[in-house]
């Protein structure tokens, strides 16, 4: 039950402003939620099932030290990550001859390939021997996630500034990134762990504030009010 709670926190956590919860919420926009969730449910399961796979098959070869350093650094990539935010391109308006669910699992499942959520997905598999309960907990955490994105999208837009849940979600694994490599490395010193905090700061920096992307959650959750075709319900 732990490891099934652990990759459903860390997974609803990765996938707050991700671009796959983008794609899910411009999705609500053409289908009914329900078929929307059905879509992200059918393409998370065979997505992290290869996932769970391959950090399986990564935790069978690799020692456990090792293992334990790469995700500590993937920890902080996916903050960094986090903190710079994701974007996607509009959704192809083209009427598409499958239904509203496959053709929502199929999107879904291409843009999750090689994204954050997916990535963490391995590596808390690496991590540990129970590929089931790891698939479940991350399933459950993409639908919870998702389901926030496309009921709440508005009103967290409304009443909760992007910023403040990019940068919350990003802190929360660049804290457990430096935890965990700070376990990993027994050869840290006074004089490392500035120089350490010191990049990390530079890299918050450039990450969260230069290279942001901004505002592309809200410009998908909220109508545009000059459109009348376009009004919340």
């Amino acid at each position: 039950m732990t490891i099934i709670i652990k990759a459903l926190l860390l997974v609803v956590v990765a996938e707050m402003g991700d671009k796959t919860q983008l794609l899910a919420m411009a999705m609500a926009g053409k289908y009914k939620v329900k078929q929307v969730l059905m879509g992200v449910l059918v393409a998370t399961i065979f997505n992290h099932a290869l996932a769970v796979a391959a950090g399986s098959y990564l935790n069978s070869i690799i020692p456990m030290n090792i293992v334990k350093i790469v995700a500590a650094v993937l920890f902080l990539i996916f903050g960094l990550w986090t903190l710079r935010g994701d974007k996607i391109d509009e959704v192809d308006e083209k009427k598409n001859k499958f239904g509203p669910v496959v053709t929502v699992a199929i999107a879904f499942f291409l843009a999750e390939m090689g994204d954050k959520t997916q990535l963490m997905t391995i590596t808390i598999s690496a991590q540990s021997n129970q590929p089931i309960f790891i698939l479940m907990g991350t399933t459950i955490g993409m639908l919870i996630a998702d389901g926030i994105g496309i009921i709440g999208g508005a009103w967290m837009c409304k009443h909760i500034p992007e910023i403040y849940i990019k940068w919350i979600a990003g802190i929360i694994f660049i804290f457990f990134g430096s935890v965990t490599i700070y376990n990993a490395v027994s050869f840290w010193s006074p004089v490392y762990i500035i120089l350490y905090i010191l990049i990390l700061m530079v890299l918050i920096y450039l990450f969260g504030v230069k290279f942001s992307h901004h505002s592309q959650v809200c410009n998908i959750a909220l109508p545009n009010k000059n459109d009348p075709k376009d009004k919340l319900i």
